[in-house]
């Protein structure tokens, strides 16, 4: 059965919580997952011991270690097929979900049937602020196989919001997508951005019409940093003639749980109740308020949480505070993600996320761009190549476009790079999960 909506602007009420408030709940659950953890959670005892019993605040996390993304491998592989880190019988387990494995083996995370329930309230929240509604008919542009929290967890926040699926998945290709959107005409549509705009661009050959003109209302975007970007935004409205905005989340805690509102200017933490988001300096550990302009990265403690629960998971996802108010009502700080620590590169000792260079060159040209590292690991002491997409220029024009490109990328990162050109639609296109800025080539 179908959830309802606390209102026609917010999923739940927890969503205008003030500070104080949203605190003493968030204090409240955490407590009590705590005590969850200490009856259940061999690992968490085995890890963190006596110290579980003095956590009585969210404030006491600070003094406790981080949850490594190889701590839960080492576990999984210790202990198949959930590790050690399980805390429910296998019996009460309903549902298996995997990761994409892009870092390596897939992260295997078990749900029982409160977490389900859990997971599609997180997402609720997030898709509602993004604009679905009941009622709304929806294709599914994210892939369906694998296992990815994209696919199937996506299929059923939707139906749990009271909104209608079209499951066809990334993996069926643009033109299946496309003539399945021409003839149902679904007012929402899901994916990777980078993918949808792939997708618009093909319409007028596939079907014949511009994506604009095939009755979609609202997109989604995740799975990737970029969606948040202006020109990425703009061009995806432009395309559908829609409204754009991001959502954010990860297999190790839910599906997505991050949702820009009608603002669109940053993703709100919107579920204080289910969920604590800890930033902090990736370098030093040490807790960073989350005020406007603040940078890090994002830790998690799940609450109201029983198979997989996870005490300050390390995600590598790299954000930026980009307010702590709305219009929209909403009382929880905004963020943008700009990239994964684990991704980003350092050039002559200056840190660069490859989504910064993406939103650089989307400013100047509609060409897709890759970094293509010619060095081992993350970092290099020569500039950076990137390569740009020609979408139809004269000589004279690659040269200045060649410089511009260089230019603007120096001024706003303080790091050069070699831009080259390559012919138009000869980089690999987005496919069911996310597009790779960075190419690996020989060095």
């Amino acid at each position: 059965m179908a959830a309802t909506p606390f209102s026609a602007r917010h999923w739940s009420a927890v969503e205008t919580l003030s500070p104080a408030v949203a605190r003493e709940v968030q204090n409240e659950r955490l407590r009590e997952q705590i005590a969850y953890l200490a009856t259940h959670s061999a690992f968490y005892q085995a890890k963190i011991g006596a110290d579980l019993t003095k956590i009585r605040t969210v404030d006491d996390l600070a003094g406790l270690p981080f949850t490594e993304k190889q701590e839960l491998r080492d576990s999984l592989a210790a202990a198949p097929p959930l590790g050690t880190h399980v805390a429910a019988e296998m019996s009460d387990v309903v549902q298996i979900q995997a990761s994409s494995g892009t870092t390596g083996s897939p992260s295997y995370v078990g749900l029982t049937a409160s977490d389900l329930t859990t997971w599609c309230e997180l997402g609720a929240r997030a898709l509602y602020a993004n604009g679905f509604r009941p009622g709304d008919l929806l294709l599914h542009g994210f892939g369906m196989s694998k296992g990815f929290v994209g696919g199937l967890p996506i299929v059923q926040i939707l139906q749990y919001m009271g909104i209608v699926d079209i499951p066809v998945g990334a993996e069926a290709g643009a033109e299946r997508l496309l003539r399945v959107q021409a003839d149902q005409r679904p007012n929402a549509l899901i994916g990777t951005p980078y993918f949808l705009a792939h997708l618009a661009e093909q319409a007028p050959k596939i079907v014949g019409r511009p994506a604009r003109d095939l009755g979609v209302r609202a997109i989604s975007v995740g799975g990737e940093p970029g969606g948040g970007l202006p020109a990425v935004r703009e061009k995806l409205e432009s395309l559908w003639g829609a409204t754009s905005r991001e959502m954010l989340g990860g297999t190790d805690i839910a599906c997505t749980y991050w949702g820009e509102c009608e603002a669109a200017d940053g993703m709100h933490f919107l579920s204080p109740d289910l969920m604590i988001a800890e930033l902090i300096d990736p370098d030093t550990g040490e807790q960073i308020a989350p005020v406007e302009g603040a940078q890090g990265e994002l830790v998690y403690t799940a609450l109201r949480r029983q198979a997989s629960p996870l005490l300050r998971f390390r995600t590598r996802d790299h954000v930026v505070v980009t307010g702590t108010g709305c219009s929209c009502g909403r009382t929880g700080y905004k963020i943008r993600c700009v990239g994964r620590t684990d991704d980003m590169l350092i050039v002559r000792g200056i840190n660069v996320f490859p989504s910064a260079i993406k939103q650089l060159v989307a400013e100047l040209t509609t060409g897709e761009m890759r970094i293509r590292a010619d060095f081992e690991g993350h970092s290099t002491q020569r500039p950076l190549p990137v390569v740009v997409e020609d979408t139809g220029l004269t000589p004279e024009q690659q040269t200045g476009l060649r410089a511009t490109i260089e230019q603007r990328i120096r001024s706003a990162l303080n790091v050069k790079t070699v831009v080259d050109f390559v012919p138009e639609g000869s980089l690999k296109r987005p496919d069911h999960v996310k597009v790779d800025l960075v190419e690996r080539v020989p060095s």
